[in-house]
């Protein structure tokens, strides 16, 4: 199997840290699987009836074409019609937002769903089997890497706002640091630019200070 690791999208708030839209291209003889679809065409066509206002100005949605999972697998050869299958961790738009680009979608039975709850009413991360070693993309779970091992990071702030449920949240923060101390599972995020094997390079807002946010941290890389 390859795995190929996908930008599908760039959120930046006002004086924060940009944050990546994390989504995974599995690649095998017979199957094109999407893990998370990113922010779709259609939402950039039409922003305020897909995304709206609210959402839009929160999480600081920005709207690239070329960013789209359905150009990025065009780029790389294959058409939207070739995608198999389609696993999401949860439904929020920066998450499901290209799922109507990809016509053929369908279910898997070879990916595992791991309940990662309190982000969203349901959210799971999706657990992959690669030869002895497992990759599990944790969603939202975390919004930064470093959540895993500071309690105390501004983003934490961030993260516990937006959850659902905190408890459940932080019940499943730890279930991931778990997962992270075994030498064959890698565990990734889905907006933390440090997470892809080859930083993605994209255009970003100047960056400030940030309240719930860590202006220090890395972001993508520029072009």
């Amino acid at each position: 199997m390859t795995i190929h690791h996908l930008n599908c999208g760039l959120l930046q708030a006002p004086g924060c840290p940009a944050a990546a839209c994390h989504c995974l291209l599995l690649e095998s003889e017979s199957r094109l699987v999407l893990v998370d679809t990113g922010i779709g065409l259609q939402d950039i066509q039409d922003p305020l009836r897909r995304v709206g206002q609210v959402a839009i100005d929160a999480a600081g949605f920005q709207f690239h074409e070329h960013l789209t999972a359905a150009r990025q697998i065009a780029a790389l050869g294959w058409s939207p019609r070739d995608v198999t299958e389609i696993v999401l961790t949860h439904g929020d738009a920066d998450h499901a937002g290209g799922l109507v680009d990809f016509p053929r979608r369908g279910s898997i039975s070879e990916i595992y769903l791991l309940p990662l709850f309190g982000h969203t009413l349901g959210h799971c991360g999706v657990a992959i089997q690669d030869g002895d070693s497992w990759l599990v993309h944790v969603g939202d779970a975390y919004y930064l890497r470093v959540e895993l091992s500071d309690d105390r990071h501004p983003i934490s702030q961030l993260t516990a706002l937006r959850a659902m449920d905190d408890w459940q949240r932080r019940e499943s923060l730890e279930k991931i640091r778990q997962l992270a101390q075994h030498r064959n599972i890698t565990t990734l995020g889905y907006h933390d630019f440090s997470e892809f094997p080859v930083r993605p390079s994209v255009r970003r807002r100047q960056q400030t200070d940030c309240h719930a946010g860590d202006a220090s941290l890395p972001g993508p890389r520029e072009p």
